[in-house]
């Protein structure tokens, strides 16, 4: 026995929706601080003796952000557009929290890794974390949403013709 399909959701399901955009979200989120850095010749966190290790917890954490808000928006029957504000907001407090946890872990003194937090915060990178949130979390919603279907040649469709 088939069962009906769900026409409230689109044709892609909420895990591979899911897996697709925090693909793409990781992707994009390097690819635009790597851009960003080249084209202004600045580091994502500007602060001396950091390391590397702040940035890769940092970019891990905000993976992780995002993942779990968006996993929490498509999974209801109805995903907003507007709840993609929170996948934003989710991405960029982890990353920030990312880079404090990963700064504090290596050694390196608080009040530099608050400094590296805020001065991440106040860059352009910040910016580009937040429009690649934002754009891997609107197509999260749209993949679950669109109720399109693959392009059919006039004679594949059903009906008297």
């Amino acid at each position: 026995m088939t069962s009906s399909p769900d026409h409230s959701r689109g044709p892609v399901s909420t895990p591979v929706a899911l897996a697709l955009t925090t693909a793409g979200f990781f992707a994009l989120l390097v690819a635009g601080f790597g851009m960003l850095s080249l084209l202004t010749d600045a580091e994502v966190l500007p602060v001396s003796g950091l390391g590397q290790a702040p940035g890769i917890v940092g970019a891990v954490a905000a993976v992780v952000g995002f993942a779990v808000a968006t996993a929490a928006v498509i999974r209801r029957p109805r995903a907003s557009y507007a709840e993609v504000l929170v996948i934003v907001v989710a991405g960029f407090l982890a990353y920030l929290a990312g880079v404090f946890v990963g700064a504090v872990l290596t050694g390196v003194d608080p009040a530099r890794a608050v400094a590296a937090v805020g001065a991440f915060a106040t860059s352009w990178f910040a910016v580009v974390l937040a429009s690649v949130a934002l754009v891997a979390g609107w197509c999260a919603v749209a993949l679950v949403r669109t109720r399109a279907a693959r392009p059919r040649w006039p004679w594949e469709h059903d009906g008297d013709g």
